[in-house]
């Protein structure tokens, strides 16, 4: 008998779904070693000079006009299964995904993206492909480009997703709430004051941890710095500034007359360590920094959601406890100083992080999406 093929289509857009994408990938990989894995950007193999062009413009849409984005994402919604939108963006791609998948042969296709899950869902329907279709939902909140009845098996974040899909007509036995996937570094347990210690900072002092995305996209990231690494209140500052070279040179002056200390970086692959040194991250609310940040107990501050899902994802984090939003500079100073004179309620939020996810969301998915390749007919370990 031949290796398991599994086949994952993400998008590039604002990286979380690759990070989902990739933390199935190694943990399938962990169960079957021998397993053939192919990861595919999905709008890349329809045309890689229109993926790029997308690409910029997203970034640049929720950087200056986040607005519009919010309207694109609130107006598609909820349009219908049968609307003129909703059949182009079913029909985008088709032949040349039914090409890949052809040639490879996978024995299970999983996307983290909604646009190519729909695409295959109605190829599922029509009986074209017969592969099985996994679908995971990369946000905390219910939109129609992830509802499609020829998804075999839908992987969600929360109890409410879950609610949400069935009344949108979703077969509560195709859905499995466990969670958005992560990388397994961070369900690991690191012990807060050594890895303070490790990076050179103060064990014991409340310490920020300040996120703008993968591409810096946090407004007012400098003036944010600035405050906090001069409060008089005693703290210290991790700040990551992605991609943008930019910013990282403009906090030149900042970090050398800091009266608190600063640690800044670039992009970095240790986000795990960083947030297991924080007390609190400050950050945008994509769907995957928020789960990472859930996993590792961490209290959430999301300052300036974008309208669309990064809001929707910042009313769940209030909604469970475990975040509050800022929308301007100085409701973001008053929560967070307040929370440095309030410790208690830190503790409050960090218990409510661990009670909000069941945890290991990425063992728990890979062993449904295994389950599922095994009902095919593949023989697979399920971990």
């Amino acid at each position: 008998m031949r290796n398991l093929r599994v086949l994952v289509f993400s998008a590039t857009f604002g990286a979380g779904h690759i990070r989902a994408a990739e933390a199935l990938i190694d943990t399938i990989i962990m169960a079957n070693p021998d397993a053939e894995i192919a990861h595919l950007d999905c709008w890349a193999i329809i045309n890689q000079k229109f993926n790029s062009l997308i690409a910029d413009i997203y970034i640049e849409m929720i950087k200056h006009t986040p607005k519009l984005w919010g309207k694109f994402y609130y107006g598609t919604a909820s349009i219908p299964a049968d609307s003129i939108i909703q059949r182009l963006f079913n029909n985008a791609g088709q032949h040349k995904y039914l090409q890949h998948i052809r040639s490879f042969q996978p024995d299970i296709i999983i996307c983290t993206y909604p646009t190519v899950a729909g695409v295959l869902a109605q190829l599922r329907l029509k009986k074209v492909l017969t592969t099985p279709l996994v679908a995971v939902v990369t946000d905390y909140a219910v939109h129609n480009q992830w509802i499609h009845s020829g998804v075999d098996l839908y992987i969600v974040g929360y109890r409410d997703i879950c609610e949400g899909f069935i009344s949108r007509g979703i077969d509560p036995k195709r859905i499995k709430v466990t969670g958005i996937p992560v990388n397994q570094n961070f369900e690991r347990h690191m012990d807060r004051y050594q890895v303070r210690t490790n990076l050179g900072l103060l064990p014991h002092n409340p310490t920020f941890l300040l996120m703008g995305g993968a591409y810096g996209v946090l407004s007012d990231l400098k003036a944010l710095c600035k405050t906090l690494a001069n409060s008089e209140l005693p703290s210290q500052l991790i700040v990551v500034c992605g991609q943008d070279d930019n910013l990282y040179e403009s906090l030149d002056d900042i970090v050398a007359q800091a009266r608190n200390p600063v640690l800044r970086f670039g992009f970095v692959h240790n986000v795990d360590e960083l947030m297991s040194a924080a007390d609190i991250i400050i950050t945008k609310a994509g769907g995957l920094t928020v789960s990472e940040a859930l996993t590792k107990r961490l209290p959430i501050v999301v300052f300036k959601p974008i309208p669309g899902q990064e809001t929707e994802n910042a009313l769940f984090l209030e909604k469970i406890g475990a975040g509050r939003t800022a929308h301007n500079q100085e409701e973001l100073e008053n929560i967070l100083f307040y929370l440095l004179k309030h410790p208690e309620d830190m503790e409050i939020m960090r218990q409510s992080a661990a009670n909000a996810l069941p945890g290991r969301a990425a063992e728990q998915a890979a062993r449904y999406i295994l389950e599922l390749a095994g009902e095919a007919g593949h023989e697979v370990k399920a971990g």
